[in-house]
């Protein structure tokens, strides 16, 4: 909650008006508070819109939220709002329907207010993917699962195969499909077997226009196997390709991966491909990780 919670410092201003959607037990709607003249948080669930109410009240400004049980896909603020925060967010957006949120939020206000559109709580989203020699072997079960993996380091029998690309930015200030499709290109660093593909996400939760830099958040990653590994060898080049809807089940992305060497003439027009996409990752994904992340 750090990072969302210097994101709202950051974006709210004394006197604003808020919107979060799908608001959970208000903490998001709470740190607006501080600064917000009023907030209101829309959630479905009874027994969180309960909860809300009770832990709001024990806080200071918590009298500056108001819950509104009701679908977030339907509602709209009685006026115009500054900031709308939406934090649904899983690895490569799947299972969780922020886009459909966003995008849905954003036609209806239109609709009623016009423009301009409030300041959105986050506001993008960079999505990378990375081929992995990944152990299955859980004291002798062998089980190639879906697996999410922590930030602080690569879980025993990890091997990191290749450099990430960046496969998707989602600019949630423009129009944004769920539909996501990627076909690309790793140059393979090392001997081994591609058995799983690694999925990165980070947030722009905020953009910090006087120094030119960003609030991220970076969600734990998520690798998926592969039905059919893929021996690889130092100098190699990998394509991969996959595709799914965003908000859909994990199974939409896993069921679509495929990967392959390309070889002889093939590698010869991939390969002058490849360095671009993996510069452009580099470039983008160092900006905002301030060199820390991978």
């Amino acid at each position: 909650m750090e990072n969302f919670k210097a994101a709202i410092d950051h974006v709210v201003f004394p006197g604003a008006k808020v919107l979060e959607l799908g608001g959970g037990t208000g903490v998001l709607s709470w740190f607006a508070a501080a600064k917000a003249a009023k907030v209101w948080c829309v959630e479905m669930n009874p027994e969180l819109v309960t909860e809300s109410r009770k832990l709001l009240a024990k806080n200071p400004n918590g009298h500056k939220v108001e819950v509104v049980h009701a679908n977030a896909f339907g509602y709209l603020p009685p006026e115009p709002v500054d900031v709308m925060i939406c934090e649904m967010i899983h690895v490569a957006m799947l299972r969780e329907k922020q886009i459909d949120m966003v995008e849905s939020f954003k036609r209806r206000y239109l609709q009623r207010f016009g423009g301009p559109l409030p300041v959105m709580v986050p506001t993008a989203v960079l999505m990378a993917v990375q081929p992995l020699q990944q152990k299955y072997d859980f004291y002798g079960f062998e089980a190639p699962i879906i697996q999410v993996q922590e930030l602080s380091g690569n879980l025993p029998g990890t091997i990191e195969l290749a450099t990430p690309a960046l496969y998707s930015t989602l600019d949630f200030t423009e129009p944004t499909s769920p539909d996501i499709a990627w076909e690309g290109s790793f140059l393979i660093l090392q001997d081994g077997t591609v058995n799983a593909l690694r999925f990165i996400t980070r947030n722009i939760l905020a953009m910090v226009m006087e120094k030119s830099s960003s609030i991220d958040w970076l969600n734990r990653y998520m690798a998926f196997p592969l039905a059919n590994p893929v021996y690889v060898r130092a100098g190699e080049v990998l394509r991969t390709r996959f595709h799914y809807r965003a908000g859909d089940l994990l199974s939409s992305l896993s069921d679509t991966l495929h990967a392959d060497v390309v070889r002889s003439a093939d590698i010869v027009s991939i390969n002058s491909k490849a360095p671009m996409d993996r510069f452009r990752f580099q470039h983008d994904y160092a900006a905002i990780n301030n060199g820390k992340d991978k």
